[in-house]
C-alpha cells in the first residue's frame, strides 16, 4: 500500500516498526510484528548471555519468514557487557538487519557491514544522526520528546525534530516518539520520514509478553500519565508516571541528590518482575510514552499494523484530497 525508501532498503510491505524495547522484545512479539508485514527488533540484552540471543533469535525464525532484527543497546553499565560477543551471535545468526542505540555504534559498524548486516541507529537530535549518517548507517530512527525511554536534554518534539533531520539527511529516517496510528504515520510522511516506529503502542498488543494490568493502564492513562526521571543525573528518561516515578523526582529533586539515593527504586529487575511480569504497576518504573493518550485497547500486531497502514491510506487518498478541493 506504501513503498517508500524505507521499505524498499529492509524489504518488509509495511513502512512501520517496532524498535527494541528491554524486556518486551522477545520472539512472541518480534515475529508477529513480522507476520503482520512490519520489522520489529530483537532485544539482545534481554536475553543474559549471547548463547541465550541465539536460541531467541532461532526461536523467533521458527515463527516467522519474514525479516526480523536485532536490537543492540551500547550503554554504560555497571556490569561489563560482552558486546562483541552478543555481535557476533546476531553475524553467525545471519540476521539482516541491526537497530543500534545509546552510545557511538562505530566499533561495531565495520563487522556488521563486511557481514551484508543493514544497521538502522536511533538518535534524539538531528546532530547525532548526521553523525551516524557519516559513520555509514543505513538509516536513521529519531526520537523525538514523547517517546519513552530516553529523549535526551533537548526536548524537541517530533513535529519539528522529524522534518529538521529529514531536511539534512540523505538516509532514510524512521520518526519515533509520539506515533500509535494512521494519523501519526500520515503526518510522519508529509514531513519527510519513510517509516514510523511504535513502542508503546506494541506493549498494548495481544502477543507482548508483559502483564496484561500492564497493557491496561497503558488503555486507561492518557497524554499525560508519564513523567521525566533522571534529568537532575544527565540520563533524561520518560517512564509511566506511578507513585514510584513520583518519588523518584521527589528525591532527585533534594539539594546533593545522587543517582545512589534512587538506585533501589529505579532498578531495571524491580521493573521487569514487579511490574512487567508481575502486573504491579505501580511497584516500579516502567517504559511508557505520551503516545498512550492514543492507545484506547489492546489489539493483535495484525490489527495494530493493518489499522495504522489503512488509516493513514484513507487519510491520504480521501480526506486530504476533499480538503483540498474545498480550498479551491
Amino acid at each position: 500500500m506504501f513503498t517508500t525508501s524505507f521499505t524498499r532498503i529492509f524489504d518488509v510491505e509495511h513502512p512501520v516498526v517496532c524498535g527494541g524495547m528491554t524486556a518486551v522484545g522477545t520472539a512472541d512479539l518480534i515475529a508477529a510484528v513480522a507476520n503482520a508485514g512490519a520489522l520489529g527488533f530483537l532485544s539482545a540484552l534481554s536475553q543474559p548471555t549471547p548463547e541465550a540471543l541465539a536460541e531467541e533469535i532461532a526461536r523467533c525464525r521458527s515463527m516467522t519468514d519474514r525479516p526480523f532484527g536485532v536490537n543492540l543497546t551500547i550503554l554504560p553499565t555497571l556490569k561489563p557487557v560482552p558486546y562483541e560477543d552478543y555481535r557476533a551471535v546476531i553475524i553467525d545468526s545471519g540476521v539482516g538487519v541491526v537497530e543500534t542505540a545509546g552510545s557511538n555504534p562505530a566499533p561495531h559498524l565495520h563487522a556488521f557491514a563486511a557481514a551484508g548486516i543493514k544497521v538502522i541507529h536511533k538518535a534524539v537530535s538531528v546532530r547525532h544522526a548526521l553523525k551516524a549518517e557519516q559513520l555509514g548507517v543505513d538509516a536513521v530512527s529519531i526520537d523525538g520528546f514523547e517517546c519513552a525511554g530516553h529523549p535526551g536534554n533537548d526536548d524537541v518534539p517530533g513535529l519539528v525534530l522529524i522534518p529538521a533531520a529529514t531536511r539534512k539527511l540523505s538516509i532514510p529516517v524512521i520518526a519515533s516518539g509520539g506515533f500509535a496510528d494512521g494519523a501519526g504515520l500520515a503526518a510522519a510522511l508529509a514531513l519527510g520520514a519513510s517509516a514510523i516506529n511504535m513502542g508503546t503502542r506494541f506493549v498494548a498488543s495481544t502477543e507482548a509478553t508483559v502483564h496484561e494490568n500492564v497493557k491496561r493502564q497503558i488503555t486507561v492513562n492518557d497524554e499525560r500519565s508519564t513523567q521525566l526521571v533522571f534529568r537532575e543525573f544527565n540520563n533524561t528518561a520518560r517512564v509511566a508516571r506511578n507513585s514510584i516515578s513520583e518519588r523518584i523526582s521527589e528525591i532527585s529533586a533534594l539539594p546533593n541528590a545522587t543517582f545512589d539515593d534512587v538506585a533501589d527504586l529505579a532498578s531495571g529487575v524491580r521493573g521487569r518482575q514487579k511490574v512487567l511480569a508481575g502486573g504491579e504497576v505501580d511497584a516500579g518504573l516502567w517504559w511508557a510514552g505520551q503516545s498512550q493518550g492514543l492507545i484506547d485497547e489492546i489489539l493483535t500486531c495484525e490489527e495494530i499494523v493493518t489499522s495504522t497502514v489503512n488509516q493513514a491510506h484513507d487519510l491520504i487518498v480521501n480526506r486530504l484530497p476533499q480538503l483540498t478541493g474545498a480550498i479551491r
